[in-house]
């Protein structure tokens, strides 16, 4: 027998009995990392598709598929309590708390941006109402805004029951609102708003502020928002 043939014998010898890593005890792949698991595995030879696989399948069972949109914390929004345009009431923890959410503030007799913001948002609402995501449009003026008059401007917009709120109420809670929790501006009788919308996230974390001046305002807000739905942890 050769040398060659001795030491194949050997090596054969060797692997007898032994068994591949048993990669069915692993955890399944969660269903929402499955696109991940597979995004990388065009153009990769059969060996390198399995080693990959092994490696990839045993890092999702360790981490449970976190994923964690590439978004800033600035601060939490506290509960609040105001009217919807329906005229009913509007707890904010029951409605929003495990949903994504924009925010804006405007009024209805608005004779400048409002028009423009209100459009915006209803292009959110389209595009990220399937997702359920809500949206919430607080004014400024409640002494004027009242439901019926919300009611009759969020008709306007096609806002859709359920999905995009415009809310009313205590001045003191709109103020608190407006200058203490989002930090835009001030209800002070001179009606004067931020033109920014705020992104919220499913904890009730303000994650995003955006001038919707900006060209690409509403391509951001709505991108980020898909980031955020997507959040795992």
């Amino acid at each position: 027998m050769s040398i060659a043939s001795s030491i194949r014998s050997l090596w054969q010898k060797s692997l007898a009995g032994r068994r591949p890593p048993a990669l069915h005890r692993l955890k399944p792949v969660p269903q929402a990392c499955k696109s991940s698991v597979a995004s990388g595995e065009a153009g990769l030879r059969p060996a390198i598709l399995l080693a990959a696989a092994g490696i990839t399948l045993a890092a999702y069972s360790l981490t449970g598929c976190s994923e964690h949109a590439n978004l800033p914390v600035y601060f939490s929004v506290p509960e609040f309590v105001l009217t919807d345009q329906t005229g009913a009431k509007f707890d904010s923890t029951p409605e929003l708390d495990g949903k994504v959410w924009v925010a804006d503030f405007m009024f209805t007799n608005c004779p400048g941006p409002c028009p423009r913001m209100s459009n915006q948002m209803k292009q959110v609402q389209n595009a990220l109402a399937p997702n359920g995501v809500r949206m919430v449009s607080l004014t400024i003026d409640p002494q004027r805004d009242s439901p019926e008059t919300l009611k009759v401007y969020a008709s306007r917009y096609s806002a859709r029951p359920g999905v995009w709120f415009f809310l009313t109420g205590d001045v003191e809670t709109l103020r608190h609102l407006d200058r203490d929790v989002f930090k835009l501006g001030d209800i002070d009788g001179s009606l004067d708003h931020s033109t920014r919308f705020v992104l919220v996230d499913r904890k009730e974390q303000v994650r995003g502020f955006y001038l919707t001046e900006d060209p690409d305002a509403i391509q951001r807000v709505i991108a980020d928002a898909k980031a955020l739905i997507r959040e795992r942890n």
